[in-house]
């Protein structure tokens, strides 16, 4: 009797001390934790060396010009990579870009796409455009207004194209058409993950033949969510672009992923609202800031 006593005595006691070194997960806990670890990270990142700026998911197909609230001496470098399934044929993008800012708040940016084609099987070669360097982008971002309380940022923006004439045409003339545009930023923080982002202003297209010169709207809403501590990110990009008497749109699932503290990875799916021109795209975007954030 005394026996069993003893053991039932001793293995009450393991339980007991087994119950009181097991932790059982408090999901209150984890969220709390996750709170501090977004807010540490959106401290150091908004009032590093500099000027403050607020923390914003930026973009990766229509991606901004530089951060926007960049300080003096932020550069970065991006290269692109995207397929395009087009009615006729596909279209391969590539492109570099580099941007920096040249003062607090005010970024520079220089780009250059190369297009590549490939005919679908059964279409005429008649209908399949030149492989050519497609244009050459330059354009200035100043953000005008930050509010680190608010998480709130406003930037103002100028893009210009200059789009080249196709190889068999450049004897006659280098240039094809240009496109001037202007736009605005505005972008909101809501909470530690949250992100919302503006970028909308009108595309004028000078064609240089004719003279003619014809304009639409772009119009560009955008929604991530940021992973606690990170840069990571899922959200949607929605490209809106509106036309005299038409209107046409792209829904684009992005993730970007945080390799490095200075090297990132994007990755965007087109889906068009309306397949008449083009059907679904895939697109990578590769970031490397040489000097981090």
């Amino acid at each position: 009797m005394n026996k069993k006593c003893w053991f039932f005595s001793l293995l009450t006691l393991c339980l007991y001390y087994l119950n009181a070194q097991i932790e059982v997960p408090d999901p209150q806990s984890e969220d709390n934790e996750d709170k501090v670890i977004d807010s540490l990270y959106i401290a150091v990142y908004e009032s590093f060396q500099g000027k403050p700026k607020v923390l914003h998911a930026e973009p990766l197909f229509i991606d901004l010009i530089r951060d926007l609230g960049a300080r003096k001496g932020e550069a970065e470098w991006n290269i692109g990579l995207g397929l395009f399934n087009k009615k006729q044929y596909d279209e391969l993008l590539f492109f570099v870009e580099y941007e920096w800012a040249i003062i607090d708040r005010l970024g520079l940016e220089v780009e250059v796409p190369v297009n590549f084609f490939n005919e679908h099987l059964g279409t005429s070669n008649s209908y399949i455009p030149e492989n050519q360097i497609e244009s050459i982008k330059l354009a200035s971002q100043w953000t005008f207004y930050v509010n680190t309380n608010k998480a709130v940022s406003l930037a103002l923006g100028y893009l210009n194209e200059i789009f080249f004439n196709p190889p068999s045409s450049i004897r006659s003339r280098l240039f094809n058409e240009n496109m001037y545009n202007p736009f605005l930023v505005a972008a909101k923080r809501w909470g530690n993950n949250w992100h919302s982002l503006i970028y909308a202003g009108p595309q004028l297209f000078q064609h240089f033949s004719t003279g003619t010169i014809h304009s639409r709207i772009e119009w560009n809403s955008n929604i991530h969510y940021m992973l606690p501590g990170t840069r990571n990110f899922l959200g949607i990009e929605i490209n809106k672009y509106f036309y005299r008497n038409d209107f046409f749109a792209v829904f684009r699932p992005q993730m970007r992923l945080e390799i490095k503290d200075n090297f990132l990875i994007g990755i965007v799916t087109g889906i068009p609202v309306s397949y008449t021109n083009q059907n679904l795209s895939t697109f990578m975007r590769i970031i490397w800031e040489p000097h981090g954030i």
